[in-house]
């Protein structure tokens, strides 16, 4: 199958670009401004996003991967035969294939990510590692889903596979609305497979939102390029440092991108003003405990069934099953 299903489509009054140019034009417009850390994520941008994963500094991978590699045949135990695996925000899908093949006889795989070229290129060797394996990649901004996108895989439950902390980019409220939707779409049996940050010393933060190799700086400062050329914008990239920042009321690491002076910028035709020192807020990464997190998605219809530390306890994998699942009503 090489058929890749594209969910981004809008009505012709609100194509897909418009909605790009409408969160740029509205974030940069705001007292504070700011831009969706979607939009962080075209090729050129999921490629660097990847690399900063092999970075040094950067952690929640390789905990991640440990933690999978310990997991994994437990996971599948629980999850029994003929699953189908719905991979949220998929990526290069690297850690996959830890999962499916663990898992009994799995009746298809269903990555979406918003990238359809890196989507196709992440899921080219997939199909070469397991031939036998119905995969559907799904192109789509899986935070706007109401529902999972319709297959033609057959078999047991569904597990929702959402690794990387990617959690973190939410609200604290936002990501109990995903969840809650994810919940909802995924079935009254199914399974989520989470992973969660729980770090929350500077010291090691800040170095892994802004390595020394000037990664994590090209992938924030991609999104002005990918600005001036989709919207007819005049960034300098010179102009906008990358900057990493730790907010304890919050418990989150920001990135921003700091104007190193006073200047004006076009973007489609309007004039956008910077003071020396102003920011774009471009991307949040919130850390949840693990009771805390196991609360939030106890209110979005979650029970916790299974977890996993990692990391010298920085990082966790969760395991849950949509609530009252082999409960009957009396």
């Amino acid at each position: 199958m090489s058929a890749v299903l594209d969910l981004r489509s809008r009505p012709a009054t609100a194509p897909a670009p418009s909605a790009f140019a409408h969160d740029v034009l509205e974030g940069l417009a705001r007292p504070r401004k700011s831009i969706p850390c979607t939009w962080l994520y075209d090729h050129r941008g999921s490629a660097l996003f990847e690399q900063i994963t092999e970075v040094a500094e950067y952690y929640p991978t390789r905990a991640e991967t440990m933690i999978l590699e310990h997991c994994v045949a437990e996971i599948a135990r629980a999850a029994g035969p003929g699953v189908t695996v719905v991979e949220l925000g998929s990526g290069s899908s690297r850690k996959t294939p830890l999962l499916l093949q663990a898992l009994d006889r799995p009746a298809g795989y269903v990555p979406i990510d918003i990238s359809a070229q890196f989507l196709a290129e992440a899921v080219r060797p997939l199909r070469v590692r397991f031939p036998d394996l119905p995969i559907t990649p799904v192109v789509a901004d899986f935070t706007q889903l109401t529902q999972l996108p319709r297959t033609k895989t057959r078999g047991g439950r569904r597990l929702v596979f959402f690794p990387g902390s990617t959690i973190g980019n939410f609200t604290p409220e936002a990501a109990m609305g995903l969840l809650t939707r994810v919940a909802r779409a995924a079935g009254p049996d199914a399974l989520l497979v989470v992973g969660a940050d729980a770090t929350q010393d500077p010291a090691v933060l800040i170095p892994a939102y802004d390595d020394s190799q000037g990664v994590t700086a090209a992938f924030n400062k991609n999104l002005l390029a990918r600005i001036n050329r989709e919207l007819d914008a005049n960034f300098s990239l010179t102009a906008f440092e990358h900057e990493a920042r730790w907010n304890p009321g919050e418990q989150r690491v920001e990135m921003h991108l700091v104007s190193r002076y006073t200047q004006s910028v076009a973007v489609r035709g309007r004039q956008v003003h910077f003071a020396m020192g102003e920011s774009i807020h471009t991307e949040n990464s919130y850390k949840y405990g693990l009771l805390k997190f196991r609360a939030m998605a106890a209110r979005a219809g979650w029970e916790q069934t299974q977890l996993w530390i990692g990391g010298q306890s920085r990082y966790a994998v969760h395991v849950f099953e949509a609530a009252g699942h082999g409960k009957r009503a009396v």
